[in-house]
């Protein structure tokens, strides 16, 4: 045994397998294996896929707010939280383009959302009144918005059915919501 400034270093037992070779008048050349074609479909399918299963993440259901318009728009989303209202915003979505404003599974029936168009002029609001600001913001509460230093700003209701995720379309005329795909 040798000592090392670690302690003593101790041999491993790795001779389990030495006393097969004691005889090797016995030991056979070995064969080759054959496979069945099925195995070995099998075999090339899960190699060729294996990379791309470990990189796959989970899926999630989320909240999608799709943009159909021509102009950019700002997105503000409030729902009920675990302390009470709560009101988040800003997403930006590009014309032709969807921002997720909820992640995970959706918790309640309804959420509301304020977008508008900052180029083009125009809102998509409501009479659900909540607290924003001009920043990116996360409040808590929607009671005396603006003697807390925020706006009050005017959402509309969307009713997700009860559905786990919910994708909702903006256009020039008019909101529409399903359940994603």
């Amino acid at each position: 045994m040798q000592n090392s400034q670690f302690g003593q270093i101790r041999p491993i037992a790795i001779d389990l397998a030495l006393p097969l070779l004691h005889n090797t008048r016995d030991l056979k050349p070995m064969r080759h294996l054959q496979l069945s074609s099925f195995v070995k479909t099998c075999l090339a399918l899960f190699l060729f896929l294996a990379p791309y299963a470990a990189s796959v993440e989970p899926a999630f259901a989320d909240l999608r707010v799709c943009n159909q318009t021509r102009n950019p728009i700002n997105i503000a989303l409030g729902y009920r939280a675990e302390r009470g209202w709560q009101s988040e915003g800003w997403w930006l979505a590009g014309p032709n383009d969807c921002a997720t404003v909820y992640q995970g599974d959706l918790d309640s029936r309804f959420y509301y959302l304020f977008a508008a168009d900052d180029v083009g002029g125009g809102a998509w609001d409501g009479s659900i009144f909540m607290c924003t600001r001009d920043e990116t913001f996360t409040i808590f509460g929607v009671e005396d918005c603006l003697a807390r230093g925020y706006e009050r700003t005017g959402f509309f209701e969307v009713d997700t059915q009860n559905r786990t995720e919910w994708t909702l379309q903006l256009t020039e005329k008019e909101i529409t919501g399903s359940q994603s795909q």
